[in-house]
């Protein structure tokens, strides 16, 4: 008996086969590639906490030079007591999108390097910009208050203006900067468009990127804050 493919029942039918089997390669192609998408972001992010502390590094080399720099990592809570935690494993961009968490349930990672025999501290920061997230990574020197390195990036801000947080002319302008007294009392980091950006505790915003080069000022002074009630106890 022959098939009349121009029945409607037969196209229907041909329909649901058809898209169950896309459905299934799909599903196939998502889960295989999963455990790959979650290499990766873990390689980027050491890329990233290696730029903080002035390290360049690659998809190629991160996980042979991150162990080689990074000594130890902890978890503290957002009064600067350590608390238990996988550091590294802490998604702290989720835990910003969660309004859900209120501040003392949140978890902060922080990192421990050393290089050329000076301890550093690696925070990872995270806040919003004009289009979507955006975050990174600030490093203290061995004095807990001067800033020794920075790497920030971005979800989709705006190539040419905002997206520029990421460049080293724009990371490079926090370098040197004290943001804290001998108390260890925290100076905010105000991103200005004056021109003013030279004085201490002033850095030169991005042209055209205002609200996202305010973004970064506010993810900085918020987070950094936190960490600085764990560095008082260090005193």
């Amino acid at each position: 008996m022959a098939i009349n493919k121009e029945n409607n029942g037969y196209i229907f039918g041909f329909t649901i086969v058809l898209i169950a089997v896309v459905g299934t390669i799909l599903a196939s192609l998502s889960m295989g590639l999963k455990d790959r998408q979650a290499m990766n972001n873990v390689v980027k992010k050491k890329i990233d906490i290696l730029a903080a502390i002035q390290i360049e590094s690659n998809r190629s080399d991160a996980e042979s030079l991150y162990p080689e720099y990074i000594t130890s990592d902890l978890v503290i809570n957002n009064k600067g007591e350590i608390v238990e935690g996988d550091a590294f494993s802490i998604d702290v961009r989720k835990q910003h999108r969660d309004k859900t968490l209120t501040e003392d349930m949140k978890m902060y990672p922080l990192y421990l390097a050393e290089k050329e025999g000076t301890q550093l501290y690696i925070i990872p920061v995270v806040g919003k910009g004009l289009w979507g997230p955006i975050w990174g990574y600030i490093a203290l020197d061995s004095d807990m208050r001067t800033i020794y390195g920075v790497s920030f990036d971005h979800q989709g801000e705006t190539p040419g203006l905002g997206a520029e947080i990421k460049q080293s002319f724009f990371t490079n302008r926090y370098v040197g900067e004290t943001v804290a007294n001998d108390n260890l009392d925290y100076n905010p980091i105000v991103v200005v468009k004056d021109g003013s950006g030279a004085a201490p505790l002033k850095v030169d915003g991005i042209t055209g990127g205002t609200i996202t080069s305010k973004g970064v000022e506010e993810m900085v002074n918020r987070t950094m804050q936190i960490y600085m009630n764990y560095f008082k106890t260090l005193k």
